[in-house]
Parts: structure tokens; sequence; C-alpha cells
């Protein structure tokens, strides 16, 4: 074997080696982008149940609360709303102007729900409602599993944006166009930073 051979040899052997780091790479991100995605998933369920939850909260109140319909009304408005936001974010997870639609859409019906349960307050009758009970109480635990899987969301998010920014990595996620994924951050509303009191 001559040194032109030997050369050329090792050429390619870098040549595959390089490639197959590349590769590597790649799949590395493609791996983690694919967590976040399924992460995002797992807060639609339980999005989805709360989504469900809450017609049935609003019908249980409305024969207590006939007087007031423009709470109730602004509770399935908002709630509708959220329900669009999430959809339009299950699509396309981790899009920065998605996750803002979204936050703003949790924001206001994270508002609205916090305003039907002070006027549900000054009803003894209903807050003694055995139904009202049922559905307040699996609204906390819905409420509390998505707290659970936004911050399992976020951790992913977190993990992938890492990768893509750490050198050498960040050349092939430009290279692939693996843009940046948004965190579920809460807002400055204040309605958005504390979780709707329905507890009876």
């Amino acid at each position: 074997m001559n040194g032109l051979t030997l050369a050329l040899l090792v050429v390619v052997a870098l040549a595959v080696a390089l490639v197959l780091w590349a590769v590597g790479l790649y799949n590395g991100l493609v791996v983690l982008r694919n967590r976040f995605k399924n992460a995002f998933a797992q807060i639609d369920v339980q999005l989805r149940r709360r989504y469900d939850l809450i017609p049935n909260l609003v019908e249980t109140a409305k024969g207590y609360l006939a007087h007031e319909r423009e709470t109730l009304t602004a509770v399935v408005e908002a709630r509708n709303q959220a329900a669009g936001a999430a959809k339009a974010l299950a699509a396309a997870p981790g899009d920065p102007a998605a996750v803002r639609a979204f936050a703003a859409a949790e924001s206001g019906l994270a508002g609205v729900l916090s305003r039907l349960m002070v006027v549900v307050e000054r009803y003894p009758e209903l807050k003694a409602d055995r139904q009202m009970a049922r559905v307040s109480e699996e609204l906390t635990s819905t409420e509390n599993r998505i707290a659970f899987a936004r911050q399992a969301y976020n951790d992913a998010v977190t993990a992938y944006n890492t990768k893509r920014e750490l050198f050498p990595t960040s050349l092939v996620a430009g290279a692939f166009n693996f843009a940046p994924a948004a965190l579920l951050e809460a807002t400055d509303a204040a309605a958005q930073r504390d979780a709707p009191h329905v507890a009876f």
C-alpha cells in the first residue's frame, strides 16, 4: 500500500467519522425535540380534561346563579378561547407566537374562573351541592396535574434549547433549522400566577 492510498483512506475515514458525528448530533436534537412535543401532549391531555369539566361546573352553577349570566357566559367564552389556543399550540409545540397566545388565553380563563369562584362563595347552598363539590374537586386535581405537566414540558424545552445552543451542535441545529422552543411561563397577570381556587 503506497502513501497516496493510505492518505486517501485516512481522508475517507475522517469524512465518514465527521458524517457519523453530525448524524449523531442531528439525531440527538430530534430526540430532544420529540421529548418536548410529547411533554406538551401530556399537558394537552390535562387541558382537555379541564376544558371538559368547565361546562359541568357552569351547568351546576346555572341553577343557583341565574342572575349571574354574564359571569357564566364569560367563563364559557374564556374556556373556548383557551381550548382554541391550546389546539393551535398542540399543532406547533414550542412555537413562540403560539405559546404567547396560549398563555394569554389561559390567563383570561384563570381570571374568569377566579371571578366565578368568588361569586360561588356567596351561595352556601351551591357550595354544599354534591355535583358542584365533585366537579370542583376534579378541577382542582386537574389543575395540579397541569402544573406538573407544565414543569415537565419546560424541563424538556430547556434540555432541547440548551443542546441546540451548545457548540458544535449549534452548527447542525442551524443547518437543519432546529428553531428554539418557547417555555410556558406565567404572565404578569395575578390570575395566571395563582391557580383558580375551586375548593368548597
